[in-house]
């Protein structure tokens, strides 16, 4: 009779040492009692009573799915591969488990077609220069579905655009076009600049006979004597008649 109470007692005590459970501070758990959803455990020290009961452990951290690499029509027509990575958290678990079979691959097809959709309705100049409003679109429509399976959806981020070899070289003639452009428009603007300048400084040097003559000479001035090469130059009368002046004075 002893033996039987002490083996009884052994088993007892594996049993309830196979039933302990030790829940992480990021994770939260349901207990199933007899296939009924019975109660949600904290983190820390739990016991859950075997065969009987089943526990489940969901992370709460934020997670990454990723939205495998698809081909999208723009909405003028052109094919796009696009991917892109979805961040999440459960906030209720009891949804996340009871009202969805698989909530990681739902939610990823849910935002594939989600991201058809949007990109869909727009052209590929917008798809190419809008993604973060195009993660934010998708996401207000992952959110709002998924909400009520226990997820909330933080943000979604477009990874890669890819566009067909041929339309990336129009793009890019069509780029260095726009550079060439912008480069004749700035050129343009300063040789208008300059010939303002030129007919303010004309203007100033019309309305002073010594300021005509004055900046011959730093012409000449700067043209410098050298060994190899002889400069002449036809003066007007005006400069001479100034020189014969300065000389005057000078004696």
């Amino acid at each position: 009779m002893e033996l039987w109470l002490i083996i009884l007692t052994v088993f007892f005590v594996i049993y309830i040492l196979s039933g302990i459970r030790i829940i992480n501070q990021f994770e939260k758990a349901i207990i199933f009692t007899l296939g009924k959803f019975t109660s949600i455990r904290e983190p820390g020290f739990n016991i859950i009573f075997l065969v009987i009961q089943k526990i489940v452990i969901v992370d709460m951290r934020v997670r990454t799915i990723d939205i495998d690499k698809q081909q999208v029509m723009t909405k003028d027509n052109v094919p796009v591969h696009v991917n892109g990575v979805v961040f999440f958290k459960v906030h209720k678990v009891d949804d996340a488990i009871i009202k969805v079979q698989d909530y990681e691959y739902a939610l990823s097809q849910y935002a594939q077609t989600a991201l058809r959709d949007v990109i869909g309705g727009m052209s590929l100049d917008t798809v190419l220069v809008e993604r973060q409003k195009i993660g934010d679109e998708i996401r207000k429509i992952v959110d709002k579905e998924t909400d009520q399976w226990g997820l909330d959806i933080q943000v979604i981020k477009l990874q890669d655009i890819e566009v067909p070899d041929d339309l990336k070289r129009i793009m890019s003639r069509q780029a260095a076009a726009e550079r060439e452009k912008r480069a004749n428009i700035i050129k343009s603007e300063g040789d208008r600049e300059a010939a303002k300048n030129l007919a303010a400084a004309a203007t100033t040097m019309s309305k002073s006979r010594g300021a005509m003559q004055l900046r011959t000479l730093q012409t000449l001035d700067g043209l410098g004597p050298t060994a190899s090469n002889t400069v002449v130059m036809a003066l007007p009368v005006e400069v001479y008649e100034f020189m014969q002046k300065l000389a005057k004075k000078r004696q």
